[in-house]
């Protein structure tokens, strides 16, 4: 059953469904999104300060946003990617959760504008993703301390870059100590029981979502590269701890259930939480749906237990 505080939007959603992606234009796309963010989340925390940066890789620069919250202590950074189906979002669409959730982590957050199809297609931000977390973690006490813990984090397809990049560099010297999926997509099959009971009527239509998937894969990418679609990684085995977080009321709530049964079948441990009645996208409603800050809040508590067990000591009375 959807949260009553989002049954109002849902009905809005019916009765005023949004034209299908391929009748508008990229660019249209992307500054509409950029202004529904802002109207559903218009004030943010100013006690975060912000910091613009360029990394800068073979061949290309990626935009970044280094968030310090107050309370910071330097026990973790936290490298965020956000949604948007590959193809929207950028530093600004998620900027009021990323302060938000490091003003409740009370952590350091590097947000990363990796780069977007139909423009640049897979495996474009999958390079971005992995570059970036490794370019971080060898800059660790630049960005935060020396001893800080790197934490890779994202929401929905931002989740798919979180995961696939913790699975990429588990082994490296600056290896992540934990992985954050936020209500994150497993590629563009989407065969799921609750795909079937939620594919439309409820904020995310996979008809829209699988448009985007093939603008981000372009003619040429194989659509079963784990990079892709992470249930096939055939070995997890050594990933970071996970916290995978779910709604309810989302289609793609089964394929990230099933993501969780995939880490802890090769030992890696997991805290999966579904959040009841909530959508896909929550927790960019968190300005007007009280009910989502509860949840992040929630998020940022099990971050710090997870950091805890995997024998990290980050702050635990923010």
């Amino acid at each position: 059953m959807v949260h009553p505080a989002l049954q109002a939007m849902v009905d809005e959603a019916r009765a005023h469904p949004s034209p299908a992606p391929w009748t508008l234009d990229v660019d249209v796309r992307r500054e509409q999104y950029r202004v529904q963010s802002h109207d559903l989340w218009p004030e943010v925390d100013e006690r975060v300060a912000t910091r613009d940066l360029v990394v800068t890789l073979p061949g290309r620069d990626v935009a970044a946003r280094l968030y310090v919250p107050p309370g910071d202590d330097g026990s973790a950074l936290v490298v965020y990617f956000h949604g948007g189906s590959f193809v929207m979002g950028d530093l600004e669409s998620h900027d009021a959760v990323v302060r938000r959730l490091a003003s409740d982590t009370a952590m350091r957050y590097l947000a990363v504008d990796y780069r977007l199809a139909p423009e640049h297609p897979f495996p474009a931000a999958v390079d971005d993703a992995v570059d970036v977390l490794r370019w971080a973690g060898a800059r660790r006490e630049s960005l935060s301390t020396a001893q800080a813990a790197i934490v890779v984090m994202g929401d929905s397809v931002g989740a798919t870059l979180a995961a696939v990049s913790a699975a990429l560099t588990r082994y490296d010297d600056h290896a992540v100590a934990a992985q954050v999926l936020l209500y994150p997509s497993m590629g563009p099959s989407m065969l799921t029981d609750s795909g079937h009971v939620y594919n439309t009527g409820f904020l995310l239509n996979l008809e829209s979502l699988r448009y985007d998937y093939s603008q981000y894969l372009g003619a040429d990418a194989d659509p079963t590269d784990p990079r892709v679609s992470p249930l096939l990684f055939d070995d997890l085995t050594g990933s970071p701890p996970a916290l995978v977080v779910v709604a309810q009321c989302d289609p793609l709530r089964d394929e990230a259930v099933a993501y969780a049964g995939l880490l802890e079948h090769f030992a890696v441990p997991v805290d999966l939480v579904e959040a009841r009645g909530m959508l896909h996208g929550f927790l960019r409603l968190g300005g007007t749906v009280p009910a989502s800050l509860e949840i992040l809040d929630d998020v940022a508590r099990r971050l710090r237990r997870v950091l805890t067990s995997a024998g990290r000591t980050p702050r635990v009375d923010a």
